[in-house]
């Protein structure tokens, strides 16, 4: 599998795009905020053709560019249904301040829902541009957050990912995390549609049964794997800490 990566100038929100390899149909995942040239210069770079945008959540640094990349390919958007309305109206899954300092970026407010938007559900299997996602439902930072996992390594990267990364390679899974599972945290859980309860849950339900040598492609800061972030995120060490804090 090829993957290529890079965030976002404002929100540092990572972007992916994954294929079978160079050449091929790919799948783009999260492109945040004015994303869009990037996109188009690495898929330019790797040949690539899109086939699919695929949200982890609906909060705008994960999703505001999917309208004009969707045009731009003629591609449909997945969202789970419980974060499909943030795509017609952004600020509900904002805090007053988020809201506030979005405004204050060059072209803060923007169209985010696609013409074509398919709905994702717990459990589903995708099968796009040649992969085999698997969605896992994983609320908490909101209500419709999900991870997406893709069976073998990671062969070649590009973009702004690490080269020659072991555990990228070797990895038995792929799982892309959104805002659920960085390296050495996760997501927030205090804004509108969040719940420590239902992250803890998660965590317990969705994160800590992987296997140790799944790589992780997280929504924010460098990618990491289930065994590190089980032997050191204190929120895997004791995912209850979020529910008493």
């Amino acid at each position: 599998m090829f993957v290529a990566g890079f965030p976002s100038a404002a929100f540092g929100t990572n972007c992916y795009l994954l294929a079978p390899a160079v050449g091929e149909q790919c799948v783009i995942v999260d492109p945040g905020y004015r994303v869009a040239d990037e996109l188009a210069e690495v898929v330019a770079e790797f040949r690539l053709r899109p086939v699919a945008v695929l949200l982890t959540h609906g909060h705008i640094d994960h999703t505001f560019s999917v309208v004009p990349v969707c045009k731009a390919n003629d591609v449909t958007a997945y969202v789970h249904s419980a974060d499909r309305a943030m795509l017609a109206d952004p600020t509900i899954g904002l805090s007053p301040e988020l809201e506030a300092a979005l405004h204050q970026l060059p072209d803060g407010t923007v169209e985010t829902e696609p013409a074509d938007v398919a709905e994702l559900s717990d459990g589903a299997t995708l099968s796009l541009a040649g992969l085999t996602l698997t969605v896992d439902h994983a609320p908490g930072h909101t209500e419709g957050s999900v991870m997406f996992r893709l069976p073998g390594g990671v062969r070649r990267v590009g973009a702004q990912l690490p080269p020659g990364e072991a555990e990228l390679v070797e990895a038995s899974e792929v799982c892309l995390t959104g805002d659920v599972l960085f390296a050495g945290s996760v997501g927030r859980v205090t804004m509108p549609g969040g719940s420590a309860a239902a992250m803890a849950d998660s965590l317990r339900r969705r994160v800590l049964p992987l296997a140790d040598t799944v790589a992780v492609l997280p929504g924010h800061g460098p990618h990491t794997t289930i065994g590190r972030e089980r032997r050191t995120n204190p929120y895997l060490l004791d995912p209850g800490v979020l529910t008493t804090a």
